[in-house]
């Protein structure tokens, strides 16, 4: 396309006064770089596009770097944010009357040119409106709009960073921990069995040593049980000597002496009941046969201990005619023997036992009849077969006077008496 004559010539710039020169810049930060235009020929229209001056840097400030997310780090991302746009519109106007500079009419206007123009214009636009965005989002971005880490962006990725570390140092510290227990759970199981042993071991030592040698478990109370014939104050001033000693420590050979003193008690059982008391419960002797002792009757139990004395012959009790023999004796014992195995009704009936020998024990009935029993062998069986001879005998005669031989527990026979 053929250029239009003085196309070429550019109008004469105007020169600068003094009032007019710009202001000294304390910092050049060009945003658009000179970006020559091709025409058609290599020679064409040349779009210069001045950097914006850019608004004065008050260098004195206080410096924001010890506080990177205060609001003065906010105030410098949005000033340099508005600054940019600033320069991005002070361009696109200088690109527009560079436009209209060279085509002051319509006769020569250059579509071409025209269109990179457009082009160019709306360029710088889309980097405005990015730069608005940078200014309203600087808060929210790690990263400023040159590419580089703004103080605020780099404190909250600090404490990200941070708060990571120490979800990774716990779990690693809970690993640890698991494992520390796993390796070591035979130890502790074992120290574990150590501790309880010496701990029960312990205990028992110490409740030995208390037991043994404290006043705490000393003996305060003696309570007495199952006495009738005996004296239970006598027999508790007996054993008082053993108040105030321990109940581990306790005399029972002196308890058995003192208790021996008492010929009525047959047997006895202690029982310690701590802290304080001792429990003695005594089974006293039961007279079984009344022994003639002059004009008294001794009434005697089956080991021969006279039990009590009486001016008259007890009811319900037997007399024994030991003869010659001794309390005690061989004789004696079998006299006992069988009358401890006869029931209790035919008991009631037997008012006299006699015995020369241990193999010929005789018995007299209230009515007169008489009982051979012969040897105490067999007792409970001639026992039963006497009970049921009475019974038959006071059936079919009663009130007459037999003697009933049990000698033979198979084979019983009734007698007429002569």
């Amino acid at each position: 396309m053929k250029r239009p004559e003085g196309f070429d010539e550019r109008p004469a710039q105007p020169a600068a006064s003094a009032e007019d020169a710009p202001a000294p810049r304390q910092r050049r930060a060009p945003l658009i770089p000179r970006r020559p235009s091709r025409g058609a020929e290599g020679d064409g229209l040349e779009a210069r596009v001045e950097p914006a001056t850019p608004d004065p840097v008050d260098e004195t400030a206080g410096s924001t770097a010890d506080d990177p997310s205060g609001s003065s780090a906010r105030d410098r991302a949005g000033a340099f944010a508005g600054a940019a746009g600033r320069r991005l519109g002070a361009g696109f106007s200088t690109v527009k009357d560079r436009i209209r500079e060279y085509a002051p009419d319509e006769d020569h206007r250059d579509p071409e040119a025209e269109a990179r123009g457009a082009r160019e214009a709306e360029r710088l636009a889309t980097e405005r409106r990015d730069a608005e965005r940078l200014a309203a989002l600087t808060d929210l971005h790690p990263a400023g709009g040159d590419g580089h880490e703004t103080p605020i962006g780099a404190g909250v990725r600090a404490a990200e960073t941070a708060r990571e570390a120490r979800v990774a140092k716990r779990r690693r510290r809970l690993l640890e921990r698991a494992e520390v227990r796993r390796f070591t759970r035979r130890s502790r199981h074992r120290r574990a069995a150590w501790i309880t042993g010496a701990s029960i071991f312990l205990v028992f030592g110490i409740s030995i040593l208390v037991a043994v040698f404290s006043p705490l478990m000393a003996l305060q109370t003696i309570e007495i049980k199952g006495t009738n014939r005996v004296d239970e104050t006598q027999l508790r001033q007996a054993l008082s000597d053993q108040l105030g000693t321990p109940l581990a420590r306790l005399d029972f050979d002196a308890i058995k002496r003192d208790i021996a003193g008492f010929p009525l008690i047959e047997s006895y059982v202690t029982e310690e009941a701590p802290p304080h008391t001792l429990v003695v419960t005594v089974t006293e002797r039961t007279p079984v046969v009344a022994v003639q002792s002059g004009k008294s009757f001794d009434l005697v139990d089956p080991a021969g201990i006279v039990v009590q004395s009486s001016p008259k012959q007890p009811a319900n009790m037997p007399v024994a005619d030991i003869g010659s023999a001794k309390l005690g004796s061989p004789v004696f014992r079998t006299m006992t023997e069988v009358v401890l195995a006869l029931p209790s009704t035919v008991r009631a009936q037997v008012t006299s036992v006699k015995a020369s020998t241990a193999d010929d024990v005789t018995l007299t009935l209230k009515d007169k009849s008489t009982v051979v029993w012969g040897n105490p062998d067999d007792s409970d069986a001639k026992a039963a077969l006497l009970a049921a001879l009475v019974k038959d005998h006071t059936a079919r005669n009663p009130g007459v006077v037999v003697e009933y031989d049990v000698s033979a527990p198979d084979n019983g026979i009734v007698r007429p008496t002569k």
